[in-house]
């Protein structure tokens, strides 16, 4: 089933308002100025990664290219905008044949990115390029602020699976993104059925406290929901004394009893007291789940504890303290008049302070060293070093307005592991520090 073609509401008909106001006032202005179909190009970049970061990491892409194929504006929105006076009639014209027809390449998803990385180029008119740059930055700035936190708490938890269990805490379309954007950074899976029913991510849950506040003892709690589930289920057991809960889990469910889950308290203590007792009482094959606000440093912090699993909710989904990876969407490049084939002139902000631009069309290269390990970001606007020619970052994602890049999500999970496997060691440190590669112009 190609749940795409569903129109669930997760997706929407169009994506046309997903903007601000000033796109198109912009455009209607260009037209105006004879000024709107010049030749451009925008790239998406961060200036700097968010404080104590080594890495970024691309989230966004797939959703990215859903959203440039529904910019679209019907007669619904088009009347909105009429009567509201934001546009005049001439623009409202143009935009009712609106289709983007130009060029998108960028840095595939779950590639791994550092400050001036030009992690997304769109190439078209200036009035089709600038009308994406809102729906894009909104699209790249959540979900890869959600995939670099996720990737952190996968590093942190090693070879043991993350759930990713943080829909209550968030905007309920945005929970749909933020399960898809951790699953990329390597979360195995999702407690949001609207994410596994969308991108077909595997799906988990089973009961709450107040399933076993229902019954009128825990042990009746658990046993309906083993005699629903079976005994490989998962028991929550600090709903009241996490001791008796676990020996009343094992009564009921047996030594198959799949896992038990702790949900408060001194997580490192609990769980060495609870594999103790499991072991003791023959249920040596039980897991343990630990949920309890988790984010990558309480994660690591359970490195040597009996723990098999860990489900993170709040601090997942709002980028572990970093719910934006202040993404821009620049003019880098226009051409002087509005032939097809009139010369690119490079342009960029100079300004005060730290918000000045790199002008120019650039390409991105990751050099290895003698090792094959990445050992700096190289980015250029010129021909391209030989020596760098197999390294390229960017690849096509759109071309004269068609997809050209579509993959299953699964692609972008691995890329984002391969990515990651090629940088230092030193980036998967969770202590503060600069980002693991400088970036090189040249």
């Amino acid at each position: 089933m190609n749940t795409a073609d569903l129109g669930l509401p997760v997706a929407v008909p169009s994506t046309a308002l997903f903007t601000d106001q000033y796109e198109l006032t912009m455009l209607q202005a260009a037209l105006r100025s004879g000024t709107a179909d010049r030749r451009s190009v925008f790239e998406v970049f961060t200036r700097r990664l968010p404080e104590g970061r080594r890495y970024g990491v691309v989230g966004g892409t797939g959703r990215v290219l859903d959203a440039v194929e529904n910019f679209r504006f019907d007669a619904t929105i088009l009347g909105f905008l009429r009567e509201r006076g934001i546009l005049d009639e001439p623009t409202l014209q143009w935009l009712a044949d609106f289709r983007f027809r130009g060029d998108i390449w960028g840095y595939p998803e779950g590639e791994v990115y550092f400050p001036g990385s030009p992690v997304m180029r769109v190439e078209g008119t200036f009035a089709e390029a600038v009308l994406l740059e809102t729906v894009i930055l909104s699209i790249l700035n959540h979900d890869s602020a959600v995939a670099a936190a996720a990737s952190r708490m996968a590093v942190a938890a090693g070879d043991r699976p993350l759930m990713e269990m943080g829909a209550r805490r968030t905007h309920e379309l945005a929970a749909v993104a933020a399960s898809r954007a951790a699953y990329v950074g390597g979360f195995h899976t999702t407690s949001d059925l609207a994410a596994g029913f969308r991108y077909n991510i595997p799906t988990v849950g089973t009961s709450a406290h107040a399933f076993t506040l229902l019954h009128d003892s825990e042990r009746e709690a658990f046993t309906a929901q083993v005699e629903t589930l079976g005994s490989g289920t998962t028991l929550l057991v600090d709903t009241f004394d996490v001791t008796e809960a676990v020996r009343a889990a094992v009564e009921v469910a047996g030594p198959d009893l799949g896992a038990v889950r702790i949900d408060s308290g001194d997580l490192l203590l609990i769980a060495h007291r609870v594999r103790q007792q499991l072991d003791a009482l023959g249920a040596t094959k039980t897991r343990i789940v630990v949920t309890s606000d988790l984010d990558e440093y309480a994660i690591a912090s359970l490195a040597a504890a009996p723990v098999d699993a860990y489900g993170v909710g709040t601090r997942l989904v709002t980028g572990s303290g970093h719910p934006t990876c202040s993404m821009v969407y620049k003019l880098v490049a226009r051409a002087d008049g509005d032939e097809p084939g009139a010369p690119l002139r490079s342009v960029a902000k100079r300004s005060m302070g730290a918000k000045s631009s790199v002008g120019g069309r650039k390409w991105a290269a990751r050099r290895p060293d003698a090792h094959g390990v990445a050992e700096a970001e190289v980015i250029g606007t010129g021909p391209v070093p030989a020596e760098l020619a197999d390294h390229l970052l960017q690849v096509p994602l759109v071309k004269d307005g068609t997809v050209v890049a579509r993959e299953p999500l699964e692609a972008a999970r691995d890329r984002h592991l391969s990515a990651r496997a090629g940088l230092p060691l030193s980036a998967t440190q969770l202590s503060r520090g600069e980002p693991v590669l400088p970036t090189e112009y040249v």
